[in-house]
């Protein structure tokens, strides 16, 4: 039950301007809060009235929320904008966790934060300078930027400041992953289909006494492969791979993407399915499980070890009937690469396609030098840098052609292979 204290509307009469401007706050943070149903909650608070807090508050809900996890991220809007009188203190502290004395000291919880973005509107956050005095007056610019977008999408995840890493999130989430369906060997009926259906044909014809009237067509039937990914967790990695789960938790929920299913598996010292947290439709919450699940956050790297666990237990599960993988790591392996050109030449015959995400390809004089990374190299189809936002969209990019392989042969060829 969600505590409630007590109810502080505005003593002016425009109500059904704050209920609006609310509406607008839940539609930021990602609930379905339309035209129609801001007028359903005007009318329905009109009708029960707003004289206890507990009326008001879930009169609004059964307005706004339609799924379980709705009611998570409008208990903390609800909170922030109709009932505390220092909401917009406790938003800047949420998105400001450097600036010290706003709020009490306390972790977040999972639906704050996008609460907060969602009243303060997409603008960008500069940090001031703290003065070692106590006397000192902080400052926080909220003025939009027309050109922070375009930079963000070529900054580099590990050079971003807090603000702007809340900010490439936001565009994270905006990405797809669209991928083309795969020809069966099945067939179906089809009426203009190319090939000829003689089976359905003569079967219609022994119904009508032997009378061949017309020809049955039918087509090759068409699926959709699983999606998986393989995301290094490691110190070296950290800040890249909470980018690029932000980006799998985007194509896991996204609707007509055309995946069957995204399985998602985290790496370090061992391996962990993160798979079912990256289903829930809420993104903090989401993450948040995952983290916990993996207890191997910013530690080593054994990556022969976690694929040789990976092509035991699960390459069978999840890379049937043509999974496509993405492999997310800089190949900075603490085992030398001992026994890992084995394990990605199983990993590269079970999948489909292996495409490998690294960051290192960042650097315009990267070279294979690394045991790790040429063991790696001969058995995967593509690689692809995965440093920014542009990077990570790049991504259809290769879903879509095969052919397309990245920088594979450019580093192959300075291995001399």
């Amino acid at each position: 039950m969600v505590a409630l204290p007590e109810l502080e509307l505005p003593e002016d009469p425009k109500l059904t301007h704050n209920i609006t401007h609310f509406a607008r706050a839940l539609r930021k943070a990602g609930l379905p809060a339309g035209p129609a149903r801001v007028v359903d909650a005007i009318r329905a608070v009109e009708a029960a009235g707003f004289g206890e807090k507990r009326d008001f508050y879930y009169t609004l809900q059964a307005c706004f929320c339609t799924r379980p996890e709705h009611r998570e991220v409008f208990a903390q809007i609800f909170r922030l904008y109709w009932r505390d009188p220092r909401y917009l203190e406790h938003m800047i502290a949420m998105l400001t966790p450097a600036v010290q004395g706003v709020a009490e000291d306390r972790v977040a919880k999972a639906a704050e934060k996008r609460a907060a973005e969602a009243l303060l509107g997409d603008v960008a956050r500069d940090l001031p300078e703290v003065a070692e005095d106590e006397g000192s007056e902080i400052e926080i610019d909220a003025s939009a930027t027309a050109s922070g977008e375009e930079r963000l999408r070529t900054l580099d995840f590990e050079q971003m400041s807090v603000a702007e890493m809340d900010e490439a999130k936001r565009l994270i989430a905006k990405l797809s992953l669209p991928v083309p369906p795969i020809l069966t060997r099945r067939s179906v009926a089809a009426p203009h289909g190319r090939l000829p259906d003689w089976r359905r044909t003569m079967r219609d014809a022994a119904r009508r006494g032997g009378e061949l009237r017309d020809f049955a067509r039918k087509r090759r039937a068409r699926r959709y492969p699983n999606l998986v990914a393989l995301c290094d967790i490691s110190g070296s990695m950290s800040q890249y791979s909470r980018a690029v789960l932000h980006f799998l938790h985007a194509v896991a929920n996204e609707k007509g993407a055309g995946w069957a299913t995204v399985h998602a598996f985290t790496f370090g010292t061992r391996l962990t399915n993160i798979s079912r947290h990256l289903m829930a439709r809420d993104v903090d919450a989401a993450l948040s499980a995952a983290g916990a699940e993996a207890q191997d956050w910013e530690g080593g790297t054994r990556i022969a070890s976690c694929l040789h666990a990976f092509n035991r237990d699960w390459s069978r599960r999840v890379l049937g009937q043509g999974a496509l993988v993405l492999l997310i790591t800089d190949g900075l392996d603490r085992e030398a690469g001992a026994g890992l050109s084995a394990e990605m030449e199983r990993l590269h015959l079970s999948a489909r396609r292996l495409i490998w995400v690294n960051p290192l390809l960042r650097f315009d004089g990267f070279a294979p030098k690394a045991a790790g990374i040429a063991a790696m190299l001969p058995h995967v189809d593509a690689l692809r840098a995965g440093h920014n936002i542009a990077s990570l969209a790049g991504l259809a990019d290769a879903m879509g052609r095969p052919e397309d392989g990245g920088e594979k042969a450019r580093l192959m060829a300075a291995l001399g292979r």
